[in-house]
């Protein structure tokens, strides 16, 4: 090869990087860069946009079985909104799904004061319970739930049920084959299944 050969890929090398230091300096402008349909180049952030609300967030992740990543979620809302009781709750839950059950039981006993009208945190702390081995007062926390909540939520009544049961039946040894479900603020659910 010559010698005027060799020089072509190195002018494109040079070339291309000429290229990505531009397109990453008009990225980083404030108008940042103007993406076109067609162009190959990732557009730039916008850091006028405000961010997502940790609390979404978090449900988002604990729904998706991200119990870690949902906990720092609803750690940055703490930040924001304070220790409220649907910021608690969603500690304590990615606490539970983290099988750190001392820590969730004491979380979602503070939301539960905070909101003792609110039945999806205090199904939450029966769900704690009962992981716990604590099913006389799972039972109680179950009912007056399901009792706040009007018997409308299905997770409620299905948790009262399977703590009613091994209650009746303390010799009954399948703890590790029921599944919990956490109920969150909307309706939605998430399923606690114990760890293989």
């Amino acid at each position: 090869m010559t010698a005027k050969g060799r020089a072509a890929p190195v002018r494109l090398g040079r070339a291309l990087a000429a290229a990505s230091a531009i397109a990453l300096a008009a990225a980083c402008a404030p108008g940042g860069l103007k993406q076109d349909k067609g162009s190959p180049w990732a557009p730039g952030a916008d850091h006028r946009k405000t961010a997502e609300d940790g609390l979404q967030v978090g449900h988002r992740l604990m729904a998706a079985g991200e119990h870690e990543l949902a906990l720092e979620a609803f750690t940055r809302a703490a930040l924001d909104q304070g220790l409220t009781a649907e910021v608690l709750s969603g500690m304590g839950s990615a606490k539970l799904g983290l099988r750190r059950l001392g820590q969730a039981e004491e979380l979602l006993r503070q939301a539960v004061d905070a909101d003792p009208a609110w039945p999806e945190p205090m199904n939450n702390l029966g769900v704690v319970l009962m992981e716990r081995g604590k099913t006389a007062e799972a039972v109680q926390v179950f009912q007056r739930a399901y009792a706040l909540d009007n018997g409308e939520s299905d997770a409620i009544r299905d948790n009262l049920r399977l703590a009613l049961a091994k209650l009746d039946n303390p010799a009954h040894t399948e703890p590790q084959n029921q599944d919990y479900k956490l109920v969150r603020q909307g309706g939605g659910s998430y399923l606690i299944r114990p760890t293989p």
